[in-house]
């Protein structure tokens, strides 16, 4: 909130408000205003007497405070924490319910004498309509954490209390109550307001964790540390993946609000489907995994379940079971990637070319043979072409075959070539952009005709074959422009699927966990959460090419003992990449007072060792280099 208005500004603001039933605009902050103009049509004067109805009886009170029971569970070992925060401040710390009543205090003996006056007491109603604009009932009206000092409190009598109230909510979004700490006007502390937004955080997590014992429960953060904190968020799930409980952070996190629980499923705000984060946590169940949300942000999830709730529910009879095909084996968890795949399922078995677009190094072949696999003509060849790879004045040859003698240096027998090689199964052309336009008019007339005539004459040969042929290049854009045939570009262009870069990928960690496994059968391998962290936030211009070769380089560097790779593991050059300030940071620094690079590396390395409590092993490690070169800074 902000800087409460001076004595005076408040007095004009209250007789403009007594004289014209409204506060003038800008005069006081606008919550406060809202609550001066609740508490006039509640009928209420700032000097006027109260009725005597805004106390409970002792048996209303019971009933209050069994009605709330997990809240005042909950609440007190915190209230008890907040506290000791704040003893010896002349204050106290009060739990309401969601009627403004107050259900528990604790504080100072010096102020409770000074509150039971104006009636702060247990059992007492501080509901606006009862008691004015305060802290409480203004929380709880406003749905969010308020302070109201001083003769901001519409009731002349309350003008010597400073209050600051945070509301609590329920994991289903509802309103439960109200923590607040109210002290005297002069002993004003500036981070009060925080304090019980921070104990109204840390009961909601313990009541969502309470509520949601028998329901599985995502924790998440932007950082694998952040996990168990105060800042947390906490989602609970059905069964099935539908989101049926959380905390305002969490909510906050997946970009959704109260009336989104129990209508949302999981797949709406993640790019990762239930079941893999369930497998995810089966495989590693101590460790978080990343994900990518929908709007791009990624978040570290930590699961926790009864053993009962980890069990997923076969599908019923009748449902489509996922396919279990070479394709559903590469998948792990990427929405683009599945969507590619689910598309080129449909072709396979039909005379229908399939044309992969994707940078280099993404895994294009890799896909066309899980394609090839997963069809009719898994029995037949694989036949992988490079286009690129091949020399100019080979290819024809090489695609065609030649019949015996065809030219010096053919073989006796002569070649059937690899066109022919592929008859029964796939061919796969890899960057046929780069093809040269004379063996593209050759290409056409293969895939028009079914037949391949080979070099230096003979009769035509019928083959059959499935196409697939991939790219990096725009192959519409290089049609226009007249360097690859239109007519090859249409026909082999019978589906399109583009494969996602790896830094575009919202299945990092499953992708990582894969390729360990992959690279260390014999043995489980893990990466340290910074570590992964860190890497899925690198570019990869080499893409599953590069990371592949960094994972491989990395598992060479372990002992025998270790099994977790962290950064002392990895290149100096690729260290050297995943620590460097980015151009933007750097240029938005400009202004920073100046240091020299000396300066720079001895601060850095101060900072290190402080963090390690002087150890040298420790420091080296967050600083990315060998013991001996710090040894060696530390002694120039």
């Amino acid at each position: 909130m902000q800087s409460t208005p001076s004595a005076s500004v408040l007095r004009q603001a209250r007789s403009h408000l007594l004289e014209h039933g409204d506060c003038l605009p800008g005069t006081i902050d606008e919550r406060v205003a809202r609550s001066w103009r609740r508490s006039l049509d509640a009928g209420l004067l700032p000097t006027g007497r109260l009725a005597d109805r805004e106390h409970s009886s002792g048996g209303n009170l019971r009933h209050a405070l069994a009605c709330n029971h997990d809240l005042l569970a909950h609440s007190r070992p915190v209230m008890e924490y907040l506290f000791e925060q704040v003893r010896h401040s002349h204050s106290m710390v009060i739990l309401a319910d969601n009627r403004a009543t107050l259900m528990h205090t604790m504080g100072d003996v010096d102020f409770l004498t000074k509150a039971e006056r104006v009636a702060l007491s247990t059992g007492s109603s501080w509901q606006e309509q009862h008691r004015g604009t305060n802290a409480i009932g203004t929380a709880l009206a406003e749905a969010c954490s308020v302070e109201i000092h001083g003769a901001e409190h519409f009731l002349e009598r309350n003008g010597f209390l400073t209050c600051a109230a945070a509301p609590i909510m329920s994991a289903a979004g509802e309103l439960m109550g109200v923590i607040d700490i109210s002290g005297d006007q002069r002993s004003r502390h500036p981070h009060t307001l925080g304090l019980v937004s921070m104990a109204a955080r840390m009961i909601e997590n313990r009541l969502v964790i309470a509520a949601c014992r028998q329901h599985i429960r995502l924790h998440l953060h932007t950082h694998p540390e952040g996990i168990g904190s105060v800042a947390e968020g906490i989602v609970a799930l059905s069964e099935d993946g539908w989101i049926v409980g959380a905390n305002r952070t969490g909510l906050a996190m997946l970009r959704l609000t109260p009336a989104d629980l129990s209508t949302t499923p999981l797949s709406r705000c993640m790019d990762v489907r239930f079941e893999e984060l369930l497998a995810r946590h089966k495989r590693h169940p101590d460790q978080p995994t990343q994900v990518r949300l929908h709007d791009g942000n990624m978040l570290f999830v930590h699961v926790y379940a009864e053993q009962a709730a980890l069990t997923i529910t076969p599908p019923a009879t009748g449902t489509i079971a996922a396919p279990n095909d070479a394709l559903s084996r590469l998948d792990t968890g990427d929405l683009r990637w599945r969507a590619a795949a689910e598309k080129a399922r449909r072709i396979v078995g039909k005379p229908i070319p399939l044309l992969i677009h994707g940078e280099s190094g993404v895994g294009k072949e890799l896909f066309a043979r899980a394609v090839h696999d997963s069809g009719p003509r898994a029995e037949g060849p694989f036949v992988a072409i490079n286009c690129a790879a091949l020399p100019e004045n080979l290819i024809e040859s090489e695609l065609f075959g030649y019949s015996p003698g065809a030219f010096t240096g053919a073989k006796r027998e002569g070649y059937i070539g690899r066109l022919r090689e592929a008859h029964g199964g796939t061919l796969f052309l890899d960057e046929i952009g780069d093809m040269p336009l004379s063996m593209q008019t050759r290409l056409l007339r293969v895939l028009q005709e079914r037949q391949v005539s080979p070099l230096g004459g003979g009769r035509a040969i019928d083959v059959d074959f499935a196409l697939i042929c991939a790219t990096h290049c725009k192959l519409r854009e290089a049609a226009d422009r007249g360097i690859f045939r239109s007519d090859l570009y249409y026909r082999i262009n019978g589906l399109t699927v583009t494969l996602p870069a790896l830094r575009e990928r919202s299945d990092f960690q499953a992708l990582t966990e894969r390729m360990l496994a992959c690279l260390n059968p014999e043995r489980d391998i893990y990466l340290a959460p910074d570590l992964l962290s860190q890497l899925s936030r690198h570019p990869w211009p080499g893409n599953l090419r590069q990371y592949s070769n960094v994972l491989r380089t990395a598992c060479a560097m372990l002992e025998q003992h270790e099994d977790l790779i962290d950064w002392r593991h990895l290149s100096d050059d690729l260290i050297e990449e995943l620590t460097a300030i980015p151009k933007s940071v750097a240029l938005s620094n400009t202004e920073a007072p100046s240091q020299n690079l000396d300066e720079i590396s001895r601060s850095a390395i101060r900072q290190a060792l402080e963090c390690s409590s002087g150890n040298i092993s420790e420091a080296a490690r967050r600083l990315g280099i060998s013991r001996q070169t710090l040894y060696r800074k530390l002694n120039t």
